[in-house]
């Protein structure tokens, strides 16, 4: 049983017991004691693991299971969004130091209150707090399926879990509710069955099927400008259509942060081709670990790069039939963000509407888009129910 459930760990244990025992035979050590003992503590702690991996593995499973949404009929769900287009923007890396308690925070802030100010001219409306993330410094899929999902989804094993199950995803819920659903994942290079399966989106989008003609820079095969303005000309800006719901991948902020995107004109954005000639004009990411101060100067200048971009955008392109939500993924890398600072992310909701903000406003987030240190912090898995229940009715 134990070999048939779990065929990776089984395999890994018996490789690692043959290197000891072939260890203490090449260099003429006590193979019998040295291998029996050895070999004795893996294997207890591997049963351990296995055990603990079962365990949670049960556990998890009625956490999914036990889903308040899942017997909620399609016309009871977001009715307080009927008509509007809701985009879930992730914002690569974008953690709590970017905002305090490092030596680069003050430029960043400097440009969310300058973005306060035009957002506010522009009469839009937000309210700002913190997530406890599931996941620290890369595995950006494991905040996405907590935050969609409403379930922690904090390891490998527990995402192709959620993967395989029918818990309910925000998509879906606004899939059923009658709305166009979209993922727009830049980086992607490839199908993704297990996410529309899981998610049931209607359209994805990738770094194959947009049509971008411009360089990459650094991890990023697009800036974040070219993503947002892909998304409202392919799905935001034709007329007679459902509201549509959208997951946005913002990767511009991805590690190693270098080079820099230079922001354009909207109306020169095209195909990309305006963005030749840029990443030769900055400089290449850096080791972080031997150069850290560095790193983190190029991680503020992405932070701010993004942050320019999502307000220039929601200025340029106002719509008061539009809900917005943007949220970082995890913290950067320790070498950016030292060695003990947490899980917390930033969470942002916006709109021009003020009935559709007025909605939230029991949940006690700070106005603007930049939350101070004493904002309110949640679980980022208490998101999805707090969300159906505000836009429910």
């Amino acid at each position: 049983m134990l070999f048939r459930s779990h065929p990776r760990t089984t395999w890994r244990s018996l490789a690692a017991l043959g290197t000891v025992w072939v260890v203490c035979a090449a260099f003429g050590g006590p193979v019998d004691h040295v291998a029996a003992a050895g070999s004795a503590g893996l294997v207890v702690d591997t049963v351990d693991q296995v055990r603990a991996d079962r365990r949670d593995t049960r556990v998890f499973a009625h956490e999914l299971a036990t889903d308040a949404y899942a017997a909620t009929p399609a016309d009871q769900l977001l009715s307080g969004l009927q008509g509007k287009d809701v985009l879930l923007v992730w914002f690569e890396s974008y953690g709590r130091i970017a905002l305090e308690d490092s030596w680069f925070a003050p430029s960043v802030v400097q440009v969310l209150e300058q973005g306060n100010r035009e957002l506010a001219a522009a009469g839009y409306h937000a309210r700002s707090a913190f997530l406890t993330s599931p996941t620290f410094g890369a595995g950006s899929w494991l905040a996405h399926a907590t935050l969609q999902s409403g379930a922690w989804t904090d390891s490998e094993r527990r995402y192709g879990q959620l993967l395989g199950s029918d818990r309910l995803s925000l998509t879906r819920a606004f899939g059923s509710a009658g709305w166009r659903t979209v993922f727009d994942v830049p980086a992607n290079t490839r199908d993704w069955p297990e996410g529309a399966a899981y998610y049931g989106f209607d359209q994805l989008y990738d770094s194959r099927n947009v049509g971008y003609r411009g360089p990459a820079f650094g991890y990023a095969p697009m800036p974040d400008q070219y993503t947002l303005d892909h998304l409202r000309r392919t799905e935001l800006a034709p007329a007679h259509r459902r509201p549509v719901f959208a997951e946005v991948d913002l990767i511009s902020s991805h590690h190693p942060w270098a080079p820099v995107p230079e922001e354009v004109p909207w109306a020169e954005v095209g195909d990309g081709s305006v963005y030749d000639g840029m990443p030769e004009r900055g400089h290449e990411g850096v080791d972080g670990r031997r150069h850290p101060r560095t790193a983190q100067a190029d991680y503020a200048a992405t932070v701010q790069y993004t942050w320019r971009t999502l307000v220039s955008f929601l200025a340029t392109y106002p719509d008061p039939n539009r809900l917005v939500v943007v949220v970082g993924d995890h913290q950067p890398h320790s070498y950016v963000s030292g060695r003990d600072p947490g899980r917390d992310v930033p969470i942002t909701v916006l709109a021009q509407d003020p009935a559709a903000i007025a909605r939230i406003d029991g949940w006690g987030w700070q106005p603007g888009i930049l939350p101070s240190p004493d904002a309110p912090v949640w679980r980022m898995d208490t998101v999805r129910d707090r969300f159906l229940a505000a836009y429910a009715k």
